[in-house]
């Protein structure tokens, strides 16, 4: 009988010990909003490279050590409490705020004149987190997701010491949801760069599931908070039309993502997802959002997208021009629908040359594709519009296109210089993108389909 209650307390005492466990993480997570930046190394204040190329600051720890060596660090790290990460990474971590302009219907504006749309332009202020991962000669770099600038007609970055600076994007890859924005060192004063640091990234190749992360960010744009939680899959990815499938390697615009159960929200995009060694191992991205869904938010894999981050670190920092150059094309297009059905690279399909116009002058022809505009992956007529606004007419341009070869394609690589933009309406219309032409779309599926995939069809944003 004795052996009976001493065995019945044990239990109780083991179960009374997970259940406050479970009731501090639920809190914890309940009253945070995970928007993580990029964790800063351990007492590691910020440098400037040694060489011109700068790089991220990677753990030493390699991922082929042996068994016994990766058992020894965990429990010599892994056990850090949260609060220790935190403190180590959060000088790393910085909040960003955006604002644009959007077009609104406004209810008066449902009564313009003759009846006609009238809408009301209006700014939007928006907020997100990043990271610090390097520094150059003039420059802060860090790290977020493209969404949260995307669009943006100003940035500011917040630092741990409440201190604030404008920003820039000094560059992007949309497909990757990746960007890296730049602050001008003469902007930070001296004691904010002693305040802040560079984070550490880890290998997330080296999860496990259901190992403990933390999550840091600029939840629904409050300020910085924390939540905790694990990696409860791997090797996920978003499918186009919002629903969670395995990762496929294979596919160019597949990002791999770790499923987490640490509270991701709006304004933790951007921020980073730590291991117990206060290393990042993912950028916090998205979430499910249901009311049948609770506990699944998704950071994109560190180790996936090291090299993505370390070109855009070193690309050049431009601003947009008012009348920037033109290719003198007319193009759409080229989605992985089409991609898929028809076996043509997926990019910008150049549906019509201006002759004697830039494109014209560099030898390229109809029926060509568009696959990277300046290094920088084009995927959508959007996509190349946007690069061309920060480019300056007369200015040289690398294009990488795929050119009709018998039954398939072949890459070449040609230097482009930007024409004048002689259109004499806004550059800044959506629907004249930077030429002229009707905003009616037509789609690109049923001209393939209908073999009607060469050029002298008309597209409405195009290029003069």
């Amino acid at each position: 009988m004795k052996n009976r209650n001493e065995e019945l307390k044990r239990k109780l005492k083991k179960a009374a010990s997970i259940s406050l466990c479970a009731v501090l993480a639920g809190g914890l997570a309940a009253g945070t909003y995970t928007g993580v930046n990029y964790l800063t190394g351990y007492e590691q204040s910020v440098q400037a490279a040694s060489e011109d190329k700068v790089e991220l600051l990677k753990s030493e720890k390699k991922s082929d050590d042996s068994k016994d060596d990766s058992k020894d660090e965990s429990t010599a790290k892994g056990s850090l409490d949260v609060s220790d990460i935190v403190e180590e990474t959060m000088p790393s971590i910085v909040s960003i705020t955006t604002k644009s302009v959007e077009e609104v219907q406004s209810y008066y504006g449902m009564f313009g004149q003759y009846g006609a749309y009238a809408p009301e332009q209006r700014e939007v202020q928006g907020s997100g987190s990043g990271i610090i991962i390097g520094k150059n000669d003039s420059e802060l770099l860090i790290a977020t997701n493209y969404h949260v600038v995307e669009g943006a007609e100003t940035l500011s970055v917040g630092f741990c010491d409440s201190t604030a600076c404008e920003a820039k994007v000094k560059g992007y890859d949309s497909e990757k949801d990746l960007a890296v924005v730049a602050v001008s060192l003469d902007d930070i004063d001296s004691d904010t760069m002693d305040a802040i640091t560079v984070a550490t990234i880890g290998n997330s190749d080296d999860l496990k599931v259901g190992a403990q992360v933390v999550a840091i960010g600029n939840a629904l744009g409050y300020g910085q908070s924390v939540t905790t939680g694990i990696v409860s899959a791997k090797n996920r990815q978003l499918n186009s039309d919002d629903t969670v499938g395995d990762y496929d390697s294979d596919s160019n615009s597949a990002t791999n993502l770790i499923q987490t159960d640490a509270a991701i929200n709006p304004g933790n995009s951007g921020g980073a997802l730590l291991n117990m060694n206060g290393e990042v191992v993912g950028i916090n991205s998205a979430k499910l959002a249901s009311t049948e869904v609770e506990g699944i938010g998704y950071a994109i894999a560190i180790s996936d997208v090291t090299d993505t981050l370390e070109s855009l670190m070193n690309e050049e920092t431009r601003d947009k021009v008012d009348n920037h150059g033109v290719l003198g094309i007319t193009v759409q297009s080229v989605d992985s629908e089409v991609s898929e059905a028809y076996g043509v690279p997926e990019g910008v399909l150049v549906r019509d040359v201006t002759e004697g116009g830039a494109a014209d002058k560099a030898g390229i022809e109809a029926k060509s594709i568009i696959t990277k505009f300046a290094g920088k992956t084009v995927t959508t007529k959007e996509q190349l519009v946007d690069f061309l606004s920060y480019y300056e007419p007369g200015e040289d341009v690398e294009l990488t296109i795929e050119v009709p070869d018998g039954k398939g394609y072949k890459e070449e690589t040609v230097t482009v210089t930007l024409g004048e933009n002689t259109n004499t309406q806004s550059t800044d219309s959506k629907d004249n993108g930077d030429g002229q032409g009707s905003s009616q779309d037509d789609n690109l599926l049923e001209d393939w389909e209908n073999n009607e995939g060469g050029a002298g069809l008309q597209y409405g944003e195009g290029w003069n």
